[in-house]
């Protein structure tokens, strides 16, 4: 059979017939590893073809048996779109993916069938299910699958399209989560857990690929002792790779030692807020506000840099937010921002917290991209939420800024990190830029120091890069 996997994209970032300009935002493209593991999970017989839509447009008369579609809650809309015209060619057309599973009752009219949770074991049988002509409406696991079996990823389907990529190298070592975050789809489709795969098995696959990489997994160090013993196989391999973990790896010095000496040069920390009654409320009080400085200096001093993730609009946060959100990113040090306005994902506590309360005031999925406000605030109006966040985003990546974060990324992490950074951010500002995010911050600062003209603030800054710097070269830490 010919199966054809896609990838939906957002309308704004979708390659057509008409729309063939694909958005300069390659860092931003760093895996389609849903779509090349489901492919190396298909059996051999079976001819597979990769379609990202945010890179190569949707062949609707290609001559497919099976066309199976991965997706998130926010490109719901687009996914029943082109289910629905595969379905009107009388195509099989079968779901997977984290909204298909949070919300299988609402994916299952517009699909033949729903593959809920992983795809190990669920999508070899709904293939075999299919040549039989006995597909079912849902395939499910009873328990969530061993990963000792999983496969390495069909990266052979993607090499036409690589160019597009900052890499298409995505590893996955584990899956899950032990944190109860009430606003995370990760905890929610893992049921709480983490589940590693054999060490062995990931040195195998590492073997095999680029030097420089991703991993992909939901948090690198949630297994503390695992990711040790991980880290000490993949030393002698000199790779560079960045991925995602909780600001707790902060916490343990062997840990982070032995991460950047097997290569981390990046991590995506989910910091979320400074408010501490925040971190509460939603499950993640493990993170410490008071403590976040230190941390992140920790991390940051053993060379790895820090892409944070920020949410604004929550129950704590008021007009101030915004502003103070800003300081704060700054003296911290942090070299790249992922922000996003609260969001809650239906399948999460947060969701039905929020639905319950009334406060979901948004139902269009297609929203659901944490760009959009969907909420309704407690502390402040839906148009200061989205004006303050627009201006932080906006803000952030103001081109000085841009100049001066990445001087002093490179003076107090090192080249490498600081060359992902510089990259990551001119990306974001080119996004910024493309979509005309301005904002305007509700509670405007009198003296705002971050003018384009201030001369005494670059001069702060140039002096916090040479005091770094000083201090770095006589740690021997990066010199």
């Amino acid at each position: 059979m010919n199966i054809l996997l896609i990838l939906p994209a957002a309308e704004h970032l979708r390659i057509s017939s008409q729309t063939t300009a694909i958005p300069k935002r390659a860092m931003l493209r760093f895996s389609i590893l849903p779509l090349t593991l489901v492919a190396a999970l298909t059996p051999d017989k079976h001819q597979v073809t990769l379609c990202d839509e945010n890179v190569t447009p949707i062949d609707f008369d290609h001559d497919a048996d099976i066309v199976g579609i991965s997706f998130m809650t926010a490109l719901a809309p687009r996914a029943y779109a082109i289910a629905a015209e595969f379905r009107r060619r009388g195509i099989i057309v079968v779901a997977g993916g984290y909204h298909p599973t949070l919300m299988t009752a609402e994916t299952l009219p517009h699909f033949d069938a729903v593959v809920v949770g992983d795809a190990e074991n669920l999508w070899p049988q709904a293939i075999r299910d299919a040549e039989r002509g006995m597909l079912k409406h849902v395939y499910r696991h009873a328990v969530l699958p061993d990963l000792t079996n999983t496969p390495a990823p069909r990266r052979d389907l993607t090499q036409q399209s690589a160019r597009h990529y900052a890499t298409t190298a995505a590893v996955q070592a584990g899956r899950g989560c032990r944190h109860g975050c009430r606003y995370c789809s990760v905890t929610a489709f893992n049921d709480r857990t983490y589940r590693t795969r054999p060490i062995d098995n990931v040195l195998a696959e590492l073997s095999h690929i680029d030097r420089d990489f991703i991993f992909v997994d939901d948090n690198i160090i949630a297994d503390r002792d695992y990711a040790k013993r991980l880290f000490l196989g993949m030393i002698a391999m000199k790779k560079s790779w960045v991925s995602q973990c909780s600001l707790e790896i902060a916490d343990d010095p062997e840990l982070l030692c032995l991460a950047r000496k097997a290569g981390c040069r990046g991590l995506f920390i989910g910091i979320e807020t400074t408010n501490a009654d925040n971190l509460a409320t939603v499950g993640k009080d493990f993170n410490d506000s008071h403590g976040y400085l230190k941390r992140i200096a920790n991390i940051r001093q053993q060379g790895i840099a820090i892409i944070a993730g920020i949410i604004v609009g929550m129950d704590g946060d008021d007009r101030r937010v915004f502003s103070e959100t800003l300081s704060f990113l700054q003296r911290a040090g942090i070299d790249a921002l992922q922000l996003n306005i609260l969001t809650p994902l239906p399948g999460t506590p947060l969701y039905e917290e929020f639905k319950a309360a009334g406060r979901i005031i948004d139902c269009d999925w297609s929203h659901y991209d944490y760009r959009h406000v969907v909420i309704k605030p407690f502390k402040m109006t839906k148009q200061d939420l989205q004006n303050g966040a627009d201006w932080l985003y906006s803000q952030f990546y103001r081109l000085d800024r841009i100049i001066l974060r990445g001087l002093r990324t490179l003076l107090t992490v090192g080249l490498k990190p600081a060359y992902i950074a510089f990259r990551l951010n001119l990306t974001y500002r080119y996004d910024v830029i493309r979509e005309g995010i301005r904002g305007d911050n509700p509670l405007p600062i009198v003296h705002e120091s971050w003018t384009p003209s201030s001369l005494q603030h670059i001069r702060a800054l140039i002096a916090e890069i040479k005091a770094l710097a000083l201090r770095n070269f006589a740690d021997s830490r990066t010199w």
